[in-house]
């Protein structure tokens, strides 16, 4: 059957969805928030149902990732969303995964070696499965919001750089809310949680990357080793229970692990590695102005 020309040249948006876009950012920062809240409270509501948190943790990750598509087709008018293409998607999770692993262990056995660990018990194998649950919905909706909004429309307008300095520090600076927090805490939380995720992003373009590496991080560091996580008041239900004793700048203290130099000198590893592929393949932008003028000279 032929195309009619409507077919062949899609009607354009209509005033109203216009003018929505030139609110996306306070929109899209809104809704998604909207969701975390809504998200984190099913989750607490869950929680002693290790089956039943799984599961919903699980839904709620979906739910998030609907979402955000939906928000950046009907808000921001995007045709496509290549931060989620399907392409790879797999891998790029699973990789995210083994650095978060990776990266949460190391600085736990490093902490280890150098004396921070005051006792190691068994913990609750329902606190490990509903943890998993939990991260995964924590991974997504914080994502979506921190790299997917902030940071990708902070870059178009500033430069890959100061994007990522900026949505670090905001990243940070949400933790200031929690129990115990820290002004060290949170700046360490900037550097360990914002800088990392947005390296990730960076060198790949993508969100599977970054939700892989933060959910394997959060669920290492609640689900497997079961210690306070981001200033929480009480320990986390994980298949262990770790306690650290010993100076701030080893254990983190009250605030927990992420808040230690330990953390800092750990995670410097993949920030430079995935910078550094970021850069060897072109994807750190400047900033506008700089692209502009560059662009003048060579015309």
């Amino acid at each position: 059957m032929a195309r009619t020309q409507q077919d062949a040249f899609p009607a354009a948006p209509s005033l109203g969805r216009r003018r929505l876009r030139s609110f996306r950012v306070p929109v899209l920062v809104v809704a998604l928030l909207a969701v975390m809240v809504a998200a984190g409270g099913i989750n607490r509501l869950v929680a002693p149902v290790p089956v039943l948190a799984l599961a919903v943790g699980l839904a709620l990750a979906g739910a998030g990732l609907a979402c955000y598509h939906w928000l950046s087709k009907t808000v921001e008018l995007r045709t496509s969303i290549p931060e989620l293409a399907k392409q790879g998607r797999w891998s790029q999770l699973g990789r995210g995964a083994l650095i978060g692993f990776a990266a949460f262990t190391s600085m736990m056995l490093l902490i280890a070696v150098l004396g921070g660990w005051e006792g190691l018990a068994w913990g609750s194998f329902g606190g490990f499965v509903a943890t998993a649950g939990m991260m995964a919905g924590v991974a997504v909706t914080e994502e979506v919001l921190f790299r997917g909004v902030v940071f990708r429309i902070l870059e178009e307008r500033t430069g890959t750089v100061l994007a990522l300095v900026l949505s670090s520090v905001l990243f940070g600076a949400i933790h200031l809310v929690n129990v115990n927090a820290t002004l060290w805490g949170t700046l360490s939380i900037a550097m360990t949680g914002g800088v990392m995720l947005a390296a990730a992003y960076v060198a790949t373009r993508s969100l599977w990357l970054p939700i892989g590496l933060h959910f394997a991080w959060n669920f290492t560091h609640a689900g497997i080793f079961g210690v306070v996580i981001s200033g929480s008041d009480t320990p986390p239900h994980g298949l262990l229970s770790a306690t650290l004793s010993g100076p701030v700048l080893l254990t983190g203290g009250t605030f927990g692990p992420e808040a230690s130099l330990t953390a800092l000198l750990v995670c410097l590893v993949p920030i430079v590695l995935l910078l550094r592929k970021a850069a060897r393949d072109g994807r750190i932008l400047p900033r506008p102005r700089r692209a502009k003028a560059a662009a003048e000279r060579e015309g």
